[in-house]
């Protein structure tokens, strides 16, 4: 992991998450690698390999998660890494990794709406926080399909299906590393 660079503790990295508009709707992330230091060296890879850069913000659920990290492009998902433990609470602003159980996480990730406390016993453990007035840029997402999208065709035909079944649905141009 973190094939060009690496996030050690206790310093505190940030990334970008640019928006619809091409920067105007930045999301700025504080990575803290003390949290889940496996977790903020992966995202730190995908940023830096363009992983998330044209992702649609494909599930938003309005009081629970924002969630992206479905690739633009149809490929293969990222590999999936080893859990870290729960060391912060699953509270609004938090970013984590989406799993499907035990060492599933690899692309997906989420931005706590509220405070998700139940998230952190089923092993949902934060790596960074939007921080400034990130959070209203995140409280703006479109939400109207709600759950709607299909996540395996997502992964099959990207933004293709995206832009033509949901066009309303927020967007990052671009993820870059800030530290």
């Amino acid at each position: 992991m973190g094939m060009a660079g690496s996030w050690a503790a206790p310093s505190r990295p940030r990334a970008s998450l640019e928006g619809d508009g091409g920067g105007e709707a930045s999301v700025t992330i504080r990575v803290h690698p003390e949290w889940a230091p496996i977790g903020a060296e992966h995202f730190r890879d995908l940023v830096e390999r363009g992983w998330y850069d044209g992702a649609r913000v494909f599930r938003v659920v309005p009081g629970y998660v924002a969630q992206f990290g479905l690739p633009a492009e149809a490929r293969p998902p990222a590999p999936s890494i080893e859990d870290d433990p729960v060391r912060v609470p699953n509270r609004r602003g938090t970013l984590a990794f989406a799993t499907a159980g035990p060492n599933t996480r690899a692309d997906q990730l989420f931005i706590n709406l509220k405070d998700n406390l139940p998230l952190d016993g089923r092993g949902f453990s934060p790596f960074g926080e939007v921080v400034g007035d990130g959070m209203q840029v995140v409280d703006g997402f479109y939400s109207g399909y709600g759950e709607e999208p299909d996540q395996e065709r997502i992964t099959k035909l990207g933004n293709l299906y995206l832009n033509k079944q949901f066009p309303k649905l927020s967007f990052i141009s671009r993820a870059v590393v800030t530290d």
